[in-house]
């Protein structure tokens, strides 16, 4: 068995990732996994999918919609879990890739596993999520935002966060309104994610009006970086929009500046990560960035922003949003009194639940109707709410 598989079967009973050695007290170990095998969770509890990332570019997201997860499921269970039986959580690894993703899916499907919190990015949870609508699972997404993933109809398939689309319109309505007058250049990196904000930002600012200055796709090297700066540069772009990840968002920013190119930059949801700021260093003062609206801010997230910080974190970027993926779940299982995935879709379509974003429901579509996207300025490696 994958050391991965082994790291499930230690979080679901407990255990920590390092199972024992050879023997134990005479017992071989692959007795010892026969038996972990064979008792696993009671079979009245509830064993919940979480897919995240934990290798790739995206893993720093990934890690936040864990803990968020986690400390959701923790918090459930000590108020007595979903529909009166214990969480567990069975962690999975997609890599923020469409054919992991798949595999992953399946996974659950063959495990009996009927809730499932993922996936990160959006080609992931298009992937799993036909998989899931087929076999009647219910999956909830804390962080993609692809428009078709919820266009589509699929009655078990949901999302906490925003849309990929309203983060669009309103890229190019603060395009508009602040640097209508300004060289406008709109990037991507032929990722699907960074192509359709480029392609949706440019159709909403064409509409109201405005041209964009250049419209540029590139391959994401250290190279390839520092020759999009300098052409900008001679194009005298300045401001340029990006919708890459925080890795490379934060490589161009820095190496732009390390050959005197600084316009304004502007991302996208994609760089909510501290990652973002390590990596562009001072450069990254001042970058403008759409984002989710920040929950830990507002009153019904409080004591859960009290509890991640009296453990020494701060839920950053999307790591409160993996807390309401779950607490949805929870909330709908426990006021249907169901552990049933279609019952508790249905439900989660049909009520309000007072979750960390506040008091909100999901439309037809599995769409949360909480506040969408705001724009945020980063600065001294910290991202607030950008002044009017």
């Amino acid at each position: 068995m994958p050391r991965r598989g082994l790291m499930t079967i230690g979080r679901a009973f407990r255990f920590g990732p390092n199972l024992p050695g050879p023997c134990f007290r005479g017992v071989s170990a692959a007795a010892l996994l026969f038996a972990m095998l064979a008792v696993g969770p009671a079979a009245a509890d509830v064993v919940v999918g979480v897919a995240v990332p934990r290798s790739g570019a995206y893993v720093s997201v990934g890690e936040q919609v864990l803990r968020g997860v986690e400390a959701a499921a923790r918090d459930a269970n000590a108020k007595g879990g979903l529909d009166g039986q214990t969480i567990h959580l069975d962690v999975q690894d997609d890599a923020c890739d469409s054919n992991t993703a798949t595999a992953v899916a399946n996974h659950f499907v063959r495990s009996d596993v009927g809730l499932v919190v993922g996936h990160v990015c959006s080609n992931a949870s298009l992937a799993a999520s036909e998989v899931y609508s087929q076999n009647g699972v219910t999956m909830i997404t804390a962080a993609s935002v692809s428009a078709k993933l919820t266009d589509r109809g699929l009655p078990t398939i949901f999302r906490v966060c925003g849309r990929d689309d309203d983060q669009a319109r309103l890229s190019a309505i603060v395009l508009a309104e602040r640097f209508r007058d300004r060289k406008i250049a709109l990037l991507q990196d032929l990722t699907p994610a960074a192509r359709a904000l480029a392609n949706a930002t440019k159709d909403n600012l064409n509409r109201i009006g405005i041209n964009e200055t250049l419209l540029s796709a590139f391959s994401p090297s250290d190279a390839d970086d520092a020759a999009l700066a300098d052409r900008l540069k001679a194009a005298g772009i300045e401001v340029a929009y990006y919708g890459g990840d925080a890795v490379e968002m934060g490589r161009l920013v820095r190496i732009s500046a390390e050959r005197g190119f600084r316009p304004q930059w502007f991302g996208t949801s994609a760089i909510a990560t501290p990652d973002f700021a390590k990596i562009a260093g001072g450069a990254s003062n001042g970058v403008l960035m759409t984002f989710y609206l920040d929950p830990s801010r507002q009153p019904a997230a409080a004591e859960v922003v009290k509890a991640f910080k009296a453990e020494g974190g701060e839920p950053t970027g999307s790591t409160i949003y993996g807390y309401a993926a779950l607490q949805a779940l929870v909330a709908a299982g426990n006021f249907a009194r169901t552990q049933d995935p279609r019952r508790i879709a249905a439900t989660l379509h049909a009520e309000r639940f007072d979750l960390v974003l506040g008091t909100v429901g999901f439309d037809g579509k599995g769409d949360v109707t909480a506040q969408g996207y705001v724009l945020y300025v980063w600065k001294d490696g910290v991202f607030t709410p950008a002044p009017k």
